[in-house]
């Protein structure tokens, strides 16, 4: 009797076997899937569904209105996910009988009608570089008809973005346009310069705001319908920055390092900073030390920085306790690495703040070297002339160095959102404790 009232005690395996392989998302996928389509032999449609997909390449939705830099960023993504760069122009090339048929709408100025657009689109992504590889879906599909044709049809996105701007800038960047007419790689007359070997071969320049006016009156027409087709995965991104910019958020500033410990406090998980854990490297004189101090003050490899990390979460209290890493993945190639591994997150926090927000916390921050207790001009000052006069100011909080700081943290905005399509988006224009209250409520609600 009493081996049957105990209570059930699950292998700590099978948690991170869960984790590694995804097998929540692939539940939720299937379950989506089957609320879409209906079958009318669900186990059937299953194994077929299984046997046809596969979860672990992207499948990315790219939309936006026209000049807003959704080529240029989905030849960024493709890159580094080693996807298919999907577009109307290469749907058209194609040799096949129903591309045929689309270019008559063309040639005569025509839309090309949503149902075949719809098969166009399904018949490239049977392909088997988009099977392997997964697909970035540059502008497409355009309509909420082509969107819902598509889900009942098994083209199922995993993350969809939206980039958006303002009128004013859309204009700007149109009027600078320049279009490679031998590769379709587009340029800027300011912003992204062409190749000086570039220039004059086949680089020009094309403006129509008519055609530009046109176009955005169709997209405003349609993304509040393409928006209700995909509001489950959906994401915003500001593109009125550098398209560089657009590649990451989540800026140093925002307050990571004070929530971690504030979680890591109440909740006795393993408080995991990667500024913390490359110190310590640093200072340990082991091999491994050795080998960190002999890449410094540069940066380190992608294979020193991962196995560093993965060395720390391996460890029995990370292990038995859970933790908090702060301050990475910093880029794509981490996240790869990280998903790889047997120490795959199972949340994710972005904490959003602008970067005049950022500069003003960081660049009027100073340090009471007695106490090691750290003040702010505006928020935090000290408390008597006696501490204000020995406050001193950080080499790494210059104005310079968080600029800087941010401008390289940016970068992988939207690489990351894709990747991290369940992490949860926070504003830290608040009290720190509100900050807290948003991230305890979301960290316990699963």
């Amino acid at each position: 009797m009493e081996d049957i009232v105990k209570p059930l005690k699950i292998p700590a395996q099978m948690a991170i076997y869960a984790d590694q392989h995804n097998i929540l998302h692939l539940v939720q996928s299937l379950v989506s899937s089957l609320a879409v389509d209906q079958p009318d032999d669900p186990i059937s449609y299953l194994l077929l569904l299984l046997r046809d997909s596969s979860v672990h390449v992207p499948r990315v939705v790219l939309l936006g209105p026209p000049a807003v830099g959704k080529h240029t960023l989905a030849q960024k993504l493709c890159a580094d996910l080693g996807a298919v760069h999907v577009t109307i122009e290469c749907l058209l090339d194609n040799q096949s009988e129903i591309s045929e048929q689309a270019r008559q709408y063309t040639l005569k100025q025509q839309e090309v009608p949503d149902d075949l657009l719809v098969l166009l689109i399904q018949e490239r992504l049977k392909h088997t570089d988009c099977f392997n590889k997964g697909w970035v879906l540059d502008g497409l599909p355009q309509t909420r008809l082509q969107a819902r044709s598509l889900q009942q049809g098994g083209v199922i996105a995993k993350h969809v973005v939206i980039l958006e701007a303002p009128e004013e800038v859309l204009l700007e960047r149109y009027r600078g346009r320049l279009v490679d007419s031998l590769t379709g790689d587009v340029y800027h007359e300011t912003f992204i310069k062409p190749d000086v070997d570039a220039v004059g071969k086949g680089v020009e320049k094309k403006v129509s705001e008519s055609q530009l006016m046109a176009e955005l009156q169709r997209y405003r027409c349609e993304v509040t319908g393409l928006s209700s087709a995909y509001c489950h995965i959906l994401k915003t991104v500001d593109a009125d920055q550098p398209p560089l910019d657009i590649y990451q958020q989540g800026p140093p500033g925002s307050g990571k390092t004070h929530q971690a410990k504030l979680l890591a406090e109440k909740y006795k998980m393993v408080d995991v900073c990667w500024t913390e854990l490359l110190r310590w490297a640093e200072a340990d004189q082991s091999a491994v030390g050795e080998e960190v101090r002999s890449h410094l003050p540069a940066a380190l490899p992608d294979s020193v920085t991962l196995q560093l990390v993965q060395e720390r979460l391996s460890q029995v209290d990370c292990s038995s306790r859970g933790w908090i890493l702060h301050h990475l993945p910093c880029d794509l190639q981490h996240v790869k690495h990280l998903q790889q591994s047997p120490n795959s997150p199972n949340r994710v926090f972005f904490l959003e703040l602008t970067d005049d927000l950022c500069l003003e916390r960081l660049t009027l921050r100073t340090t009471d070297p007695v106490t090691g207790l750290s003040f702010h001009a505006v928020t935090r000052p000290a408390p008597d002339s006696e501490v204000q006069n020995r406050l001193q100011s950080r080499s790494e909080d210059s104005t310079r160095t968080v600029t800087h700081a941010l401008s390289v943290y940016r970068t992988h905005t939207a690489g990351l959102q894709c990747v991290f399509p369940e992490g949860v988006h926070i504003d830290a224009d608040q009290d720190p404790q509100s900050v807290f209250e948003v991230l305890e409520k979301h960290l316990t609600s699963d």
